[in-house]
């Protein structure tokens, strides 16, 4: 519990705009209550920047009055002074200590300060509040304001907030919700502490959600709470991470036998919830390769769609793209480098007896007129390609890799599914096969390459069951 001597900082401020990273500081309230009474400390702040009309018709604070005013730098020392050994309270207190924090950062000033959110703290005391905004809470409570969004104004709305919850629960339970909140103070405000440490200390994947319960992120971990924690603390001083923090309101997870395991299911859920700020491992529909074929003097050089695909099965196939745009740009380029013949590949149109454009640039040496001969070119397009080339399934059938209790099941480089018994291999070998997936396929190529490493064993699946697998 805090102690009798602490001293507690109330702080609001005005800002340019909502980006920590971008948006500067235009004011700064701070009332302190310690044992002594109370003190008040209000300063304008030059950002330096322009004030957008809507923030000067919220505030009130306009460019000229913020001109001849000192900037952060210049205040900065007075304000950690100010700060200095105070629980830093604050309402939503991770927007106001995220730019404050961001600041003095700026300045070579590391502030790492006790934080209490006056939000938590309303949710904490009145559960069946259907909001805890700032306006809200004046409205409740009957608070009053002489210049509301003004810094040291809406600072004075925090302490008496605080002296309304004092009246009604007493400083005894008002200092146990205050000892609670400090000890999660990272948490985003939906978020309840409770729900973070239930989630185990174990391999796994973690779902946060948004309102109405829409998948928001989805991610892995060999240490789910660890992890889930260290999205929240980060939140602090990281924008990625505050628009997520913001936007949680509930918190699921699923277990696990290793990171294997747990990098299947990733790469899976995020392509069925498809959650809103998830970019990577998103389901492509428009996957392609290129494949090469010996017609005529010169290779011929073709892009395969996705729905005739077969990684795995076909054993003349480069690249792997996510779209067309991709694999022409990808082809393009080692065209160039190379200096191969791009009307030969097809990348530009071929002239009968021509020379390419590539030709009177000095980028082709000269296939399309025979000053080099198609042995030559055919050779020197295999060797430029050869590092794109999609490796064929290295096993005659499926095979099960085991990690823990658990069998992860896949046959030409597609992912089966998770097996616990051999009644459930039996079943996953008989449905049909699943399309590929480029990301299980990386992610396969690198665990087979260290699959020892990582104490995995892969097992051949009896020819009995490999019979049993999808139907092409």
């Amino acid at each position: 519990m805090p102690q009798t001597d602490s001293v507690f900082a109330f702080v609001d401020i005005e800002t340019t705009g909502s980006r920590a990273e971008l948006d500067r500081i235009t004011e700064i309230g701070i009332l302190t209550l310690d044992p002594d009474g109370i003190s008040e400390w209000s300063r304008l702040v030059n950002p330096e920047t322009y004030i957008p009309k809507n923030i000067q018709n919220l505030t009130g604070i306009t460019p000229e009055m913020v001109a001849s005013q000192p900037t952060f730098s210049e205040m900065a020392h007075a304000l950690y002074m100010e700060l200095k050994d105070k629980v830093f309270i604050a309402h939503n207190a991770r927007f106001d200590y995220s730019f404050i924090k961001a600041e003095f950062k700026k300045v070579g000033i590391d502030f790492s300060p006790k934080v209490l959110c006056t939000v938590k703290l309303s949710r904490r005391l009145f559960p069946y509040q259907a909001r805890h905004n700032l306006d809200t809470l004046i409205a409740v409570h009957g608070l009053q304001v002489a210049n509301r969004h003004r810094a040291l104004d809406d600072a004075k709305l925090l302490y008496d907030f605080w002296q309304e919850c004092t009246r009604l629960f007493g400083q005894t339970r008002l200092f146990e919700e205050v000892d609670y909140l400090l000890g999660s103070a990272s948490l985003p405000v939906h978020i309840d502490k409770a729900l973070v440490e239930e989630i185990p200390n174990r391999p796994g994947v973690y779902l946060f959600y948004a309102e109405n319960r829409q998948p928001l992120y989805i991610g892995k971990s060999i240490d789910l709470q660890a992890r889930v924690k260290g999205h929240f603390h980060a939140a602090l001083s990281k924008r990625k991470e505050m628009k997520l923090a913001l936007q949680v309101r509930d918190i699921d997870w699923i277990e696990t036998a290793g990171e294997f395991g747990a990098l299947l299911l990733e790469s899976r859920l995020i392509k069925e919830k498809l959650p809103s700020l998830n970019v990577k491992l998103r389901r492509s529909k428009d996957l392609c390769a290129w494949q090469l074929s010996e017609s005529g003097d010169h290779i011929q050089v073709q892009l395969v769609n996705h729905q005739d695909l077969q990684p795995g099965k076909q054993d003349n196939l480069y690249g792997l793209f996510y779209n067309k745009r991709e694999a022409l740009a990808s082809l393009q380029s080692i065209a160039k480098k190379n200096q191969l013949c791009e009307a030969i590949l097809g990348l530009e149109k071929r002239q009968a007896q021509a020379a390419c454009f590539g030709f009177h640039v000095k980028q082709c040496n000269g296939a399309c007129i025979g000053t080099e001969s198609a042995q030559i070119h055919n050779l020197r397009v295999k060797t430029a390609l050869l590092k794109l080339k999609v490796a064929s399934w290295p096993y005659k059938g499926a095979i099960a890799i085991q990690e823990g209790d658990d069998l992860h099941l896949f046959d030409h480089w597609c992912y089966l599914g998770t097996a616990a018994n051999d009644g459930e291999v039996d079943e996953l070998l008989r449905e049909q096969r699943p399309e590929f997936d480029l990301d299980i396929y990386k992610l396969m190529r690198k665990t087979l390459k260290k699959s020892k490493d990582l104490g995995l064993r892969i097992t051949t699946l009896p020819a009995a069951q490999a019979q049993l697998q999808a139907i092409d």
